[in-house]
């Protein structure tokens, strides 16, 4: 698989370095940028065609390593890595480097996360009022943590009515509290299985924990680059034609 993005290192506020996968647009002025924050396998491939998805659709597009290198395709270690993750260090850290760096290519920057990456972007976007926009894919914190009253920025998130490992009566819950807090929030549900627009998630022998589904994946995509056309050009609210 051919990638087009590179490997970049920057600073964490406390000076300590974080690797990461830059993807960056043909047409770098005036772009906008997306942090994206990865799923519990590590900065792998199908993250990195994540980025260079954006890329292609005219934005920066910045993966910060959170694992530092290590990635699997077995869901017991997949567990241990995320749980070896302190979020509130990551959040104040590595996510604010990785914001830091990003705004050295543009002063308009979204966050982008899937399953844990999406648990992530909410926290980011209730401490990081830098970002201008929110996407979430089937993924949220504790709902006690989520201090919606700080945030600003509109958010769009997608969910799976089959999802296991996020129940979708939690994610109901955490829009009434985003809409009871006046943040703008688009909730989109889908009859779909967790990791539904994961192209590399085939179930791993349960296919009710985790499969892929092309048709609803494409539906999500273009809400979001819809959504992020909107949010995040200047003129007047592009949308991108490129999926």
């Amino acid at each position: 698989m051919k990638f087009h993005g590179t490997m970049v290192g920057f600073e964490r506020p406390d000076g300590r370095p974080l690797d990461g996968y830059l993807a960056a647009p043909d047409d770098q002025a005036g772009a906008p940028a997306v942090l994206v924050l990865q799923e519990w396998w590590g900065l792998n491939d199908q993250i990195r065609g994540v980025a260079d998805r954006l890329a292609s659709a005219g934005y920066f597009a910045l993966v910060p390593d959170l694992f530092r290198g290590k990635t699997t395709v077995k869901e017991e270690e997949a567990n241990h890595l995320m749980n070896s993750l302190d979020f509130a260090e990551v959040t104040s850290q590595d996510v604010a480097g990785a914001l830091q760096y990003l705004g050295t290519k543009s002063d308009r920057i979204a966050s982008m996360g899937y399953c844990m990456g999406g648990a992530l972007t909410l926290l980011a976007l209730c401490h990081h009022p830098v970002l201008s926009a929110g996407v979430v894919w089937y993924g949220f914190p504790p709902l006690e943590y989520v201090e919606a009253a700080k945030i600003r920025a509109p958010i769009i998130s997608h969910w799976a009515i089959q999802d296991e490992f996020f129940p979708i009566e939690t994610a109901n819950e955490l829009e009434v509290r985003l809409r009871d807090a006046g943040v703008d929030v688009q909730f989109h549900r889908y009859l779909a299985f967790h990791g539904f627009s994961n192209e590399t998630a085939v179930g791993g022998g349960r296919i009710s924990r985790t499969q892929f589904d092309p048709v609803w994946a494409a539906k999500a995509w273009d809400r979001t680059f819809t959504f992020l056309g909107r949010a995040m050009w200047k003129w007047g609210g592009r949308v991108d034609e490129c999926r």
